[in-house]
């Protein structure tokens, strides 16, 4: 994957059934789409294999050769820079069609949302630019937050990893934090005031059922007085 298609991809994911509806044709084990641009100078085509791969390639139509000189970084020229206009307006057209924003990939974390989407009929927001894998819950009533999603390395949780884990925040009675955090499975809230909010590790270590009923407990604390 080229490094262009790495930074229009980042934290997405295909709907295959959208494929079609887009144009895209089944051949074999791949969704294949093709489109002419560059006032029909160049072919743009798309291959999507079952696992959700993707392969594109540019052909030059007049000289009837792959075409990859968009690619390179710090290449000169209007005709360059049309082509990688172009390559890129389709690609973000594909993706505003045919995918989804995933930025929490944990079973736990999609149970979760499916949770507060199910009970509270709440989605995340995605507030920040600079800091797209950060989202946020908020009551309907009042917007006060109940629930944060964060990816994060575990070393700034105080465990002794760089590797990145989801984790989610939620309110607390502050009594309450003094007795459960345990810095293993219960932490103090991060990014947040830790005297009100707690932070839980989205790997299992922490039933799903017990974060559920953490969910409801921060949500009715958000209600206004």
């Amino acid at each position: 994957m080229n490094r262009i298609l790495e930074n229009l991809l980042k934290n997405k994911t295909v709907i295959f059934e959208n494929l079609k509806k887009y144009g895209f044709v089944k051949n074999e084990n791949y969704f294949i789409y093709k489109k002419n641009i560059c006032d029909d100078q160049m072919e743009l085509s798309v291959l999507i294999d079952e696992k959700g791969e993707i392969e594109t390639k540019v052909y030059d139509l007049t000289e009837g050769d792959l075409y990859t000189l968009f690619l390179v970084e710090n290449a000169m020229g209007s005709f360059v820079g049309k082509v990688k206009q172009e390559y890129e307006d389709a690609i973000n057209d594909i993706i505003d069609k045919c995918y989804k924003n995933e930025v929490f990939k944990s079973k736990i974390s999609k149970q979760v949302i499916g949770y507060v989407k199910t009970k509270y009929n709440r989605q995340l927001e995605f507030l920040w630019e600079n800091f797209s894998e950060n989202a946020i819950w908020r009551r309907e009533d009042n917007n006060k937050w109940f629930g944060v999603m964060l990816k994060v390395p575990k070393r700034k949780l105080g465990l002794d990893s760089d590797e990145l884990i989801e984790i989610i925040d939620l309110r607390m009675e502050e009594n309450l934090i003094e007795k459960i955090v345990d810095n293993q499975k219960y932490f103090r809230g991060y990014h947040m005031n830790k005297k009100h909010w707690i932070t839980i590790c989205l790997d299992s270590s922490v039933d799903f059922n017990e974060i559920c009923t953490r969910i409801d407990e921060s949500y009715n604390l958000a209600k206004k007085k």
